[in-house]
């Protein structure tokens, strides 16, 4: 199925539209596991990480919680694929440090890339909303296949910038930050929680349901439908 869009800007989820949630899942998860016991002992005079102790204690109920208690927590929720914002502070530093030294190289669906590429060339804005934090999510776009993408994207969200992905009022807050109407805004993502929310708040929506992604057999409600970037085709007002 094909869809068609008359849109200025175009906002990406990852896991499930851009990229395999298996290499998250599989490589990413247990990488940033086995870098939690160091970030919360050697970095732990870091702003980042600090604040993101505080809301693991906060979030608990354990303000008295040591490293190895919050390290504990952190693991759990990891095995629940929780969307803590701590988790994902934690987790987008780890992941950092990784890109950085080569450890890890992002993953992207073939179809991925030409499209971002031709999107920007046609005037697009291009920024990416998921529940990875900022940090993980310029790594993750830094360190690909493909070189730098980073040149390619606008505003960067998450869900201490923006809020929860299945709350309206966190797509009310990009649209304001990109100076973009909601109606003028394309949300791209697998899942219909997400999608319905992004449509409550305005935007045009399209469910990405790719072959063996976790949420294919769910669908995506009533939202327009694709299995590839190759099948959307946006567009922008001229002047």
């Amino acid at each position: 199925m094909s869809a068609r869009f008359d849109v200025d800007a175009v906002v990406l989820d990852i896991e499930g539209t851009t990229s395999a949630t298996g290499f998250v899942v599989d490589v990413l998860y247990p990488y940033s596991r086995s870098r939690f016991a160091a970030l919360l002992t050697e970095r732990a005079a870091e702003p980042a990480v600090a604040r993101a102790v505080a809301q693991v204690r906060e979030l608990t109920g354990e303000p008295d919680a040591d490293a190895v208690r919050i390290e504990k927590t952190l693991n759990a929720w990891l095995d629940e694929d929780r969307k803590a914002t701590p988790l994902k502070t934690l987790q987008g530093i780890a992941w950092a440090e990784g890109f950085a030294r080569g450890d890890l190289v992002a993953h992207f669906f073939d179809d991925v890339v030409p499209a971002l590429r031709s999107w920007h060339a046609a005037g697009l804005g291009l920024h990416v909303y998921s529940s990875g934090s900022v940090v993980a999510q310029r790594a993750w776009f830094s360190s690909t296949p493909w070189g730098d993408l980073l040149p390619l994207l606008g505003g960067l969200y998450d869900t201490e910038n923006a809020g929860p992905k299945r709350e309206p009022e966190s797509y009310r807050r990009i649209a304001a930050a990109t100076g973009v109407a909601p109606k003028r805004l394309l949300f791209l993502s697998d899942r219909p929680g997400e999608l319905d929310a992004a449509r409550e708040a305005g935007w045009r929506t399209v469910g990405v349901r790719r072959p063996g992604e976790p949420y294919e057999a769910g669908g995506v409600g009533d939202h327009p439908e694709v299995r590839t970037f190759d099948e959307i085709t946006v567009g922008r007002v001229a002047g």
